[in-house]
């Protein structure tokens, strides 16, 4: 309800689109045998191929080139919430990663791009709106595209230590984005002088940074580590060469940056072990980037070290004092790797991480759909020109996965207020034993329900402990416990599940303060 009531405010028109689409639209826009196994494919009686929607660009473009046709139509923003499908690899954490969800799926076409970038603008703040309203912390990050695709995608992340995501941002200014494309920024400083000899080291049984850093008494900052992948295809069809990709001991590769360097295979593909042993002459724990005639690419941190340890290209040897320039050729430089918290910002602000579970996304598509498609309308001039289009999806379901890993405790779930499945839970204790508690919970359910106050009762026949513990499992925002010993004294207890607060409660004030709690909540 809360993201229909804001796309609506944001002049989206709410449409419903068909789950199970043909496959000569996906074909149309080459997504068929682009998307890969996420994609679930089907046939019908008549052997025609279709797919159950994982995303609906093909199906809404298909819409827009029927119904638009002129300039004077656009911009349109069309929505839906609405099932879909992807066959995940691995899913996971029950809504956390499900292969059917729900999902609220944004579309708009354009003239010009000032008014797509108008519309974007105005779809990231409408889910500020949304995730504000539903009580979530959150952060909005700069992403990658993916399958998608298009020029320029904002995610939209509620921070929780079980995110799958890991987001670099600062405190200082608005920078925020997925590590996956968060840039690290060259050093300023010049890299230290060379001060120990080149030597090398037997280091039987080392085959990682770990292992090599316990046998030679050194941190994984004053290594590197070789990684082979394999470089683009070459023109003749030729096998394409391997390139050699250098990273301090201590940072992690990051294949979306590395994929979109000139002369590497994307999406990135690592070297086997065979090819490896081939090119090095040795395996893939004792490789350097010393006596190499392969393409050497570092890392701006690892082409800073001095005094480095690196692999021998000998199984079970490894080099120590190694010094670029002195011993192996100065290396071309790029950003390989993750951004990691203490890094600088591009504005030269400390980065810090935060783990997040993404449940939005919005994209600039330009025309990447369109184009392919023919959905095209009629300029001021009365020519033909495709559509920009836009894209702005929410995980439904998600939504309530992350919401529970961000508001919880040892006992259970902690609602949001927006979120709660009820407002309030009446535990009438022992009930099947008291006419009394029966009667007091039965009305005070009644009068809640008719003042619009959402409000469940517990009136099973179990233990009060048993009771208690379901209700702060089920983390309903606002409980009432009635029982037979304080009906007798003209009170209740009123318990908040949020902060702990436990209070008793004449009964000619319960009905009042209880709505006054869900009113301001």
């Amino acid at each position: 309800a809360v993201v229909r009531e804001e796309m609506d405010a944001a002049g989206a028109h709410e449409v419903l689109m068909p789950a199970v689409q043909p496959a000569e639209l996906w074909q149309e826009s080459g997504r068929w045998d682009q998307y890969g196994p996420l994609l679930l494919k089907m046939q019908d009686r008549h052997n025609r191929e279709f797919c159950f929607g994982p995303t609906h660009e093909e199906v809404i473009t298909d819409v827009a080139r029927k119904e638009l046709q002129s300039y004077k139509q656009l911009p349109v923003t069309w929505y839906q919430i609405q099932t879909k499908f992807r066959d995940e690899i691995r899913p996971r954490f029950g809504l956390m990663r499900a292969r059917e969800f729900v999902m609220k799926d944004a579309y708009s076409f354009h003239s010009d791009a000032a008014s797509l970038e108008h519309t974007y603008d105005e779809m990231a703040a409408t889910y500020q709106r949304i995730f504000t309203r539903l009580g979530l912390t959150f952060k909005a990050v700069e992403a990658d595209t993916g399958e998608i695709g298009g020029a320029r995608s904002r995610e939209f992340h509620v921070l929780a230590d079980s995110g799958e995501d890991a987001l670099a941002y600062t405190e200082a200014d608005d920078f925020a984005m997925n590590i996956e494309l968060a840039p690290v920024t060259p050093p300023t400083t010049d890299r230290p002088p060379p001060t120990a000899e080149l030597t090398e080291v037997a280091t039987p049984g080392a085959g990682t940074i770990e292992q090599v850093c316990q046998h030679l008494a050194v941190t994984p900052a004053q290594t590197v580590k070789t990684l082979l992948v394999e470089g683009a295809a070459t023109a003749t069809g030729a096998t394409p060469p391997l390139v050699a990709l250098v990273l301090r001991g201590d940072h992690s590769l990051n294949p979306l940056k590395v994929a979109r360097l000139p002369g590497i295979q994307a999406p990135l593909k690592l070297a086997t072990p065979e090819a490896i042993r081939q090119a090095m002459g040795a395996g893939p724990g004792s490789i350097g980037p010393c006596k190499t005639a392969l393409r050497v690419i570092a890392d701006y941190s690892a082409a800073q070290l001095a005094d480095f340890v690196c692999g021998a290209n000998r199984d079970g040897q490894h080099l120590t004092g190694v010094n670029w320039g002195r011993d192996l050729p100065e290396p071309e430089t790029a950003d390989l790797r993750n951004i990691v918290a203490g890094d600088c910002s591009p504005n030269g602000n400390p980065i810090a991480i935060a783990r997040g579970i993404e449940v939005g996304h919005i994209f600039q598509l330009g025309d990447k759909y369109s184009a392919s498609m023919g959905a095209t309308v009629l300029d001021q001039n009365g020519r033909e020109q495709p559509m920009l289009m836009g894209c702005y999806g929410i995980g439904v379901s998600r939504i309530v996965a992350a919401a529970i890993e961000q508001n919880h405790d040892e006992r259970g779930i902690i609602w949001p207020a927006a979120l709660a499945p009820f407002s309030v839970l009446i535990l009438a204790l022992n009930s099947r034993k008291s006419a009394e508690v029966r009667s007091f919970a039965a009305e005070l359910y009644a009068n809640l329900s008719q003042q619009g106050v959402d409000v469940m009762l517990d009136d099973r026949d179990v233990r009060p402990g048993v009771m208690f513990a379901d209700a702060d499992l089920l983390g309903i925002p606002h409980q009432v416990v009635v029982g037979d010993r304080g009906l007798g004294q003209g009170i209740v207890e009123y318990k908040q599940r949020g902060s702990g607060e436990s209070r008793e409660l004449e009964l000619g004030e319960l009905e009042g303060f209880i709505a006054a709690q869900v009113a301001a909540a």
